[in-house]
């Protein structure tokens, strides 16, 4: 059945750019199609963190769209069609575990990344592994850091890790001069992603959340406000405070009566 389905999107993106289709989808290329890819796959990361089924269904189709569109516009110009796509990816997915589909025993991060150099053509650098500086940066430090981890280069106990965030704070505060702040700034945040690491999250989800509890807290705060007759402009930072924190005080006394 997923076969037939999957044929079945496939032949309605061909229609949609064929010359019957859809102006806008016939206009469309790699590089205009370039922030939609970006936006699906944060869209589904926001599914999941509502744990929203239906939502994370919905946008996993959007990011399923995205590689039908893409690899339809390559076809068009006989660089390559799904087919060539979904086999390289099978034949990937087969090469990369032969802990399962080989004779290895067990999965090694090591001999992961020599099939990666191989595939390449590439001489490994480091151990490390093959960086993708395209990450955002909290996601390229958790990235790189899992990596250096794959060797054994890692801390051996949280204890450590929350004694290199505390030392790089007093760095950053010692720190004299704009390049100093900057370079200071950068490590803490570099251990701070390294603590999420050792607790089991991801740095980038975290201040995504961070950031949305605190547009939805504002907004919270600007309506009491309204409510009270009053408006946001023009206030002091200690009439807001008061107004934040009863907006924060509201949220946990009906978190308290939730649980």
């Amino acid at each position: 059945m997923a076969g037939r389905e999957f044929e079945r999107l496939v032949e309605i993106m061909a229609t949609l750019r064929g010359e019957n289709g859809c102006d806008w989808d016939k206009a469309q290329t790699h590089e205009t199609l370039k922030p939609y890819l970006i936006e699906e796959a944060y869209e589904v990361l926001n599914a999941i963190d509502l744990n929203d089924d239906e939502e994370l269904k919905e946008e996993l189709g959007d990011v399923l769209l995205q590689v039908v569109f893409h690899s339809q516009i390559a076809s068009e110009r006989g660089a390559f069609t799904i087919k060539d796509v979904i086999d390289t990816l099978n034949d990937k997915l087969i090469r990369r575990h032969p802990h399962v589909f080989g004779d290895a025993q067990g999965y090694s991060y090591a001999r992961w990344e020599e099939i990666k150099a191989k595939e390449k053509g590439e001489k490994r650098r480091t151990s490390i592994g093959d960086v993708n500086h395209a990450l955002p940066g909290l996601s390229l430090a958790r990235r790189v850091q899992e990596n250096a981890a794959g060797v054994g280069f890692d801390w051996t106990k949280i204890e450590d890790v929350w004694d290199k965030v505390e030392e790089e704070i007093e760095e950053l505060r010692r720190a004299k001069n704009q390049e100093e702040i900057e370079e200071e700034f950068g490590d803490l945040l570099f251990a701070i992603v390294n603590l999420a690491r050792f607790m089991n999250v991801d740095p980038e989800s975290a201040i995504r959340k961070a950031t949305e509890k605190f547009i939805l807290r504002f907004e919270k705060m600007e309506k009491m406000i309204e409510n009270d007759g009053k408006k946001l402009e023009g206030m002091t930072l200690e009439e807001m405070d008061s107004y934040w924190n009863s907006v924060k005080s509201k949220e946990e006394k009906e978190e308290d009566e939730n649980a």
